[in-house]
């Protein structure tokens, strides 16, 4: 490992501060100039269970995803130190409570709660005092802990006990320097960056994409999305709005569309399900729509707060019949953010669905991200009563987008109907009339696959390996390419249109081998209907986890050895 590099793995009950704690030692260790990854895990309960997070910070290179090592583990419990003490290296050491302690050498009894109490502090309050004696050890800055400390609360009050209760715990780590397994390099300030999650990221890109109107009903994991935006909806004049099911959230999104509203929906894959013939909706009647999917496993109910890719194909092929939809898929905040923005571009663009396929492990990871560019909203084809001839919803056209035009715009009405229908919204079951229809929603798609090529596939590294893979997982490979050599990734971005010649392309002669995070290779599917490649291997993890990089470098390893 670099130079300087830290774990730290923060760990206990619900509701002890795990995940409030493992935020706060990213946003120290950033400002401390090193790039930071945060990940976390935690039980589908309301109250109790084990949870953790780890931290992972470098001095000196990106951090792409999570690793098996363990520096630092800061237990919150016993239950927590007992789960997670074999976890920890040689050298690591643990930290907690004096009465949480057990007799391994490894284990350092500290008088948390004690100082808790002399402060008057409530119990939940031990974690930070064990973040103080991190950074302690560690030799970090206190200004800056007590500075993120203070901006982590709200109330003035509680922020001041807890800087106090970070700065005390802080003098204790002083005196375990010499049992740090770690030492955090000087460094100068984070500058720019932010530590940013996958989800924060996709409602950005969803607001610089022009968002008006977003509609979700609560569905771990992806909730934090309707949070986020409800936080904000009365400073930038939008519209939130949580309804009474997911059926209802993508009905009101597809008629604030119809009335002029850059408008969005966020789900999982349950959520999805019942939104499934309202997507149809949409199609038939070419009403710009973003529906974003962060996955988990499946099928039914699954498993709630875990990460998975198994939805792949389901959200190609979602909705009874045939029509043109995009469906893209970021593997990290900055290009969720720019994908975000994307799908709602494109949607107006083409009048088609647009579906943003992530996963728990992007939507609740958090890393050091560069200031994100400034993005804008492109309109396209808005019909606002120019022209002489009469005004046509579904006008056909060379290149199969019609002029759309709001309820209000002088002398136009507008029809949006879910039949098929003709140039002017009315039913119709005329053969001919069908035919034409059905291929002028379909001409879109040579204009969409000319963007899907230009823009769907990207790449890291060269050799005479290629690995393919999507979305969140793009991220665990790009770190095990740090210990591989011969490897070219390719990582594909739009899966819907494929984008077949450039993925064919940039794989070339190689041996292909094919990483996500589902059972049957869904993305491997793609590329035998496609580009009609055989992988010759496969590696995919089903199990509510994400893949760790020590996996794929074994995988890769194994498969270069024989031959």
């Amino acid at each position: 490992m670099d130079s300087g590099e830290v774990y730290v793995l923060v760990a206990g009950p619900a509701g002890a501060g795990v995940f409030a704690s493992s935020v706060i030692i990213g946003k120290v260790l950033l400002r401390q100039g090193y790039h930071v990854f945060v990940t976390n895990e935690y039980p589908s309960l309301i109250r109790g269970g084990q949870q953790w997070a780890l931290v992972v910070a470098s001095p000196s290179r990106p951090v792409y995803s999570h690793r098996r090592r363990v520096d630092v583990l800061v237990a919150l419990d016993r239950g927590a130190l007992l789960s997670n003490i074999g976890r920890l290296h040689e050298r690591a050491v643990a930290l907690c409570d004096a009465a949480d302690a057990t007799g391994d050498p490894r284990v350092i009894a500290l008088p948390a709660r004690d100082v808790v109490r002399e402060e008057g502090g409530p119990p939940v309050a031990v974690n930070t005092v064990l973040v103080g004696v991190l950074f302690g050890m560690l030799g970090g800055d206190l200004e800056t802990l007590k500075g993120v400390v203070r901006r982590q609360f709200r109330s003035r009050e509680v922020a001041e006990l807890n800087a106090r209760l970070a700065e005390r715990g802080f003098h204790l780590g002083l005196q375990l320097q010499g049992k740090a397994p770690a030492r955090l390099a000087p460094r100068g300030g984070g500058g720019d960056e932010l530590l940013l999650d996958g989800n924060s990221a996709l409602a950005l890109g969803l607001l610089a994409g022009g968002l008006t109107f977003f509609a979700a009903y609560p569905m771990t994991p992806a909730s934090p999305i309707l949070h986020f935006l409800a936080e904000v909806q009365r400073d930038l004049g939008i519209i939130v709005f949580q309804p009474e099911s997911e059926l209802a959230a993508i009905n009101m999104a597809i008629g604030a569309a119809y009335a002029g509203a850059r408008a969005a929906v966020a789900t999982s894959g349950g959520g999805f399900s019942l939104m499934v013939e309202a997507l149809g909706q949409a199609a038939m009647t070419e009403t710009p729509i973003v529906v974003v999917n962060v996955q988990r496993p499946g099928p039914s109910t699954g498993m709630p707060t875990h990460t998975a890719q198994g939805d792949l194909r389901f959200v190609i092929h979602a909705s009874q019949g045939e029509f043109p939809r995009i469906v893209l898929a970021p593997s990290n905040p900055r290009e969720a953010y720019e994908l975000g923005c994307r799908a709602m571009n494109l949607a107006w663009k083409y009048q088609v669905p647009v579906i943003v396929l992530m996963d728990k492990f992007l939507a609740e990871s958090y890393w050091s991200t560069e200031a994100l560019p400034p993005l804008r909203p492109e309109e396209g084809s808005v019909w606002r009563g120019e022209g002489g001839e009469p005004y046509a919803r579904y006008r056909i056209t060379d290149t199969g987008v019609s002029p759309i035009a709001f309820p209000g715009t002088p002398g136009v009405l507008v029809y949006a109907n879910t039949s098929e229908h003709d140039e002017y919204g009315f039913g119709t079951i005329d053969p001919k009339t069908v035919r034409a229809m059905q291929e002028k929603r379909f001409r879109k798609l040579s204009a969409i696959q000319r963007e899907a090529e230009s823009e769907g596939v990207k790449t890291y590294g060269d050799g005479a390996i290629a690995i393919a893979t999507w979305g969140s997982t793009t991220m665990v490979v790009r770190e095990a390419l740090r210990e591989l050599e011969g490897v070219k990734l390719v990582q594909v971005v739009w899966l819907e249109p494929f984008p077949r010649e450039s993925f064919a392309r940039e794989v070339g002669a190689r041996r292909l081998l094919i990483v996500e995070n589902n059972m049957r290779g869904q993305l491997a599917s793609l590329v035998r209907e496609h580009v009609l490649r055989e992988p010759e291997g496969f590696l995919g993890r089903y199990d509510g986890r994400p893949l760790d990089p020590e996996e794929v470098v074994e995988f890769v390893k194994g498969f270069a050895a024989r031959g």
